[in-house]
Formats: structure tokens, C-alpha cells, sequence
């Protein structure tokens, strides 16, 4: 192959930041509340934002909108743009799409390909879509700090002070001093990455000192991080160029390594640097994470929902429509969902994944869906399955309507609980009342509207041989699906 130019011999124009928001996992420790279908950035933990709107949000004005750009795989960049295009706060940032996963480096490879192409002194900012950062400012004067320690052709990093021996992180060791200074913040030489630690090892960590957490957040310029990623990664970076010349994506992509840019490249590379974040910071990797964002009670629990406790201590409850009883729980969590419930002690949260893992391998629905599922018209909630049937209630907002479709496998019978209905079937056009129903044959055309002020709600009764939500074919669709 071509020895590649990029990086090299560029003259600089000014300073463009870009951010590259990765946002491919589901954050299935987080079950039961994270499903494949509502994955973990896409839910409202802390305030009235989602993790994911946070994220963009915060690089404003620093980064705007249009250097903004979710890094993820096909279904999720779907999940993503009807998410963010509710309660009439659209947001509009880029997407960068890889076919399947293949870890971070992958990811952040192809992000900085595109970067590059726009600016080949472009800096890139790459951010987990899911975690949490109270104050904009600060982190975003970090930020900037960072952006000019990479524009010198540094590799930068955020190292979060540790407050405990925390074994669910990855650590940083920074050497003793500091190279420079920029706008206050010490840019510290990295001396080596280290794996996630037993209690012990993270307690030496402590007491020794000069160990930071691992935020996962980094700064470099595009150009750079392909130069390194040539060096170290050189069958990733080929593939890369191989796309970027016009290469089937998919393809390419079947035969790629998948390995995190913390291993790939940056226990190897040389020049890089950490800055102490001076933001609060939270990755809330599992349940147990809970205790650093939300204040516990007296007696050290954190309780939110529908919850009775009688007795318990140091415990995580969350309860949704139904009642929690609880009693004398200690240093546990339990977590219930309308289809799911999930109960542990609290020292085996990241053993909550081995749960998603066996449900898939047992074909159990509950690790890709909720009962209530949000669309960007309403919602729909499964009431009943069964041998050839389901049972839903579809609930429409007003003055909004579902995409004119038709089903292969499927027929379905509406009733209208409250509202009113006007229902496109085949070339006709009808208005339905409360207590009307219509029949809708499989293969016609069809489309549900809501005309009026209030929510429409129907009962829809699903009849035939397949009935997952993959037999749609939609002919025309206000949210713009495929």
C-alpha cells in the first residue's frame, strides 16, 4: 500500500474541534431498565434530559451542532434520531454509521478519517455518549485546555481525582511532573495505563497517589491519531483508507480487529498527556453507580418510584407502575419494571450483563424491549401474546400519525378506547369513534392518524403467523424511517 501522507507536512488554518460521540453499547448492566431497544444514553437517570442529549448539549457553544457527530451501527443511529427529535426539542448532529461494532478503535478510526477529510488539523473530541457531568462550564474550559494541548500534537486524556478505591474503572499513572500549564490546568506527562485493579491493587493506587480514573474522554488531532494508529494498528488503518477509497464498508469491516483504542494504541503510542478533570464526573457503569449521582437517605438508600421500605439500609430501590414492598434490606438492589424485575446484592452489579446474556441465548424478549415502547408519534404498550396473536394499546399524540405501511405476515383489528381515529385503508379515508372498530387485511395499505386536541388510544388485536415489529414496510413516513 501507499505510504499515507496524513498528519504529515499540513499547514495549519485555525483550529476546528469536532466532537465524536460514541454511541454503539446498550449499557446492559443497566438492565432492567436498559433494553436494546432503550439503550442506556437514551435514558432520562439524572434531570429531564437523556444522557445522550446531555452530552451534545454541553459541548455548546464550544462545539456546535454541525461538528457534532454520533459514532454508532445502524439500528441505533435509527433509535438515536427519532429519540432526538422528541418533545419538539429536535437536535440534528452528524451520524457516523459502521455497519457492525468493532470497539473503539475501529470507531474512532473512521470518525477521524471523516474529521481529517474536512480539515486535516482538525481536533477531534471523543466522548461517551452516557456519562454524567453536572457543570457544562467547567468541563467545557477543560475542554478548550485540552484542545490546545493536542493542537501542539499531543494525545490528551482526562484523569478523573480518584475519591475510593474503585475497581470498575481503569487507572491512569501520570508521571511526577507537569510539562506546561495551559489556562491553569497542569498537562502531566502519562506514565502507563493500567487495567482495572482488585481492591487491593486500587487501594495502593490511592495511598500512593499520582493515579487517575480513567474517563474515557480524549483530544488529539485527527491526522494524529491515524498516524498512530498506522504504526500500531497498521490492518485497522488499511481498512480504513481501503473505505475511504471506495471499498464495500461492510465488507471491510467483516475482516477488522476488534480492539479498544486504550489497548490498540494508547498503552503504546508516546506523547501522551492527562489533564485532572476539574468537573464532577460519573460514567455510571451499573447500578451500584446510583450512590455517587442521587443523595441516599438517612440510612444510606436510594429510593425512587412506587417504593414501601420498612428497615433497609444502604440499598438501591427503584420501583415504576407497581408497588415495592421492602424490608430489611442490606447493601442490595432491586429494581422493578412492569415485564422485569431484577434483585442483587449490591457488590454484584457488573454481573447484571451475564443476566442480558442468557436471556438472549434463551430467546426471551425482555433484553430487547419493554412492555411500553415510545415512537416518536406516542407509544405502544403489549398487553398479551400469544401461538399466533398480540394484544397492544396504541396510544397516538395529537395531531400525529404512523407512517402509511402495509404488514406481509400480519392482519390487525383496531377498537377506539378514546379519541378519534382517521384510518387510511387501501383508497379509503375514514374517521372511527369511541367503540368503533375497523379491520385492517394483511398486505393493504394502512395508516393511523390522530385529527385531534387530546391522545387517541386504541386497542390493536394482531392476528397471523409473524408478528415482530420487522413486518412493516412503509411507503411514506413523517420521521423520515426507512
Amino acid at each position: 500500500m501507499k505510504k499515507s501522507n496524513i498528519g504529515k507536512n499540513s499547514k495549519r488554518t485555525g483550529v476546528n474541534i469536532y466532537g465524536a460521540i460514541l454511541s454503539g453499547g446498550i449499557g446492559s448492566r443497566f438492565w432492567p431498565l436498559s433494553r436494546e431497544t432503550t439503550p442506556k444514553q437514551l435514558l432520562k437517570v439524572v434531570g429531564e434530559e437523556s444522557l445522550l442529549r446531555s452530552t451534545i448539549n454541553r459541548l455548546s457553544p464550544l462545539i456546535p451542532a454541525d461538528k457534532v457527530f454520533i459514532v454508532t451501527n445502524p439500528k441505533q443511529a435509527e433509535l438515536i434520531r427519532l429519540h432526538l427529535s422528541y418533545d419538539g426539542k429536535t437536535l440534528s448532529p452528524g451520524y457516523i454509521v459502521e455497519p457492525f461494532g468493532r470497539n473503539t478503535a475501529a470507531a474512532i478510526g473512521l470518525a477521524a478519517m471523516e474529521f481529517y477529510a474536512k480539515d486535516p488539523e482538525a481536533i477531534m473530541a471523543v466522548l461517551p455518549a452516557d456519562h454524567i457531568i453536572r457543570d457544562g462550564r467547567p468541563f467545557r474550559d477543560a475542554l478548550k485546555a485540552a484542545a490546545e494541548a493536542a493542537s501542539l500534537g499531543h494525545l490528551v486524556t482526562f484523569g478523573i481525582i480518584p475519591s475510593h478505591p474503585e475497581t470498575g474503572y481503569g487507572y491512569i499513572k501520570a508521571k511526577a511532573r507537569a510539562l506546561k500549564k495551559i489556562d491553569g490546568f497542569e498537562v502531566i506527562p502519562v506514565e502507563k495505563f493500567v487495567e482495572k485493579p482488585d481492591i487491593k491493587k486500587a487501594r495502593q493506587y490511592l495511598k500512593h497517589g499520582g493515579y487517575y480514573w480513567n474517563s474515557g474522554i480524549f483530544l488529539w488531532k485527527a491526522g494524529r491519531i491515524l498516524e498512530e494508529m498506522e504504526k500500531h494498528l497498521p490492518d485497522i488503518y488499511r481498512r480504513l483508507i481501503d473505505i475511504k477509497n471506495g471499498s464495500d464498508m461492510a465488507e471491510t469491516y467483516k475482516g477488522m480487529v476488534s480492539i479498544s483504542i486504550d489497548h490498540g494504541i494508547l498503552e503504546k503510542a508516546k506523547d501522551i498527556v492527562v489533564i485532572a478533570a476539574n468537573f464532577s464526573w460519573s460514567d455510571i457503569g451499573n447500578w451500584r453507580s446510583f450512590a455517587e449521582i442521587l443523595e441516599p437517605d438517612k440510612d444510606g438508600n436510594i429510593i425512587k418510584g412506587r417504593v414501601v421500605d420498612i428497615g433497609s439500609q444502604n440499598s438501591i430501590i427503584f420501583g415504576c407502575d407497581r408497588v415495592v414492598g421492602a424490608i430489611g434490606l442490606k447493601d442490595m438492589i432491586l429494581v422493578d419494571t412492569p415485564d422485569a424485575t431484577l434483585v442483587c446484592p449490591k457488590d454484584r452489579a457488573q454481573e447484571v450483563k451475564e443476566i442480558v446474556d442468557i436471556l438472549k441465548k434463551k430467546g426471551y424478549t425482555e433484553y430487547e424491549f419493554h412492555r411500553t415502547v415510545h415512537r416518536p408519534w406516542g407509544s405502544y404498550t403489549l398487553l398479551e401474546s400469544g401461538a399466533g396473536y398480540k394484544i397492544k394499546k396504541i396510544c397516538v399524540e395529537p395531531h400525529c400519525r404512523l407512517s402509511l405501511q402495509s404488514h406481509k405476515h400480519r392482519s390487525e383489528h383496531w377498537v377506539i378506547i378514546t379519541g378519534i381515529a382517521r384510518v387510511q385503508r387501501g383508497e379509503e379515508t375514514v374517521d372511527i369513534a369511541i367503540n368503533q372498530s375497523t379491520y385492517i387485511p394483511r398486505g393493504v395499505k394502512h395508516r393511523l392518524e390522530n385529527p385531534g386536541d387530546t391522545p387517541l388510544e386504541i386497542i390493536e388485536v394482531q392476528s397471523g403467523a409473524y408478528l415482530e415489529e420487522d413486518d412493516i414496510v412503509r411507503f411514506e413516513d413523517d420521521f423520515k424511517r426507512s
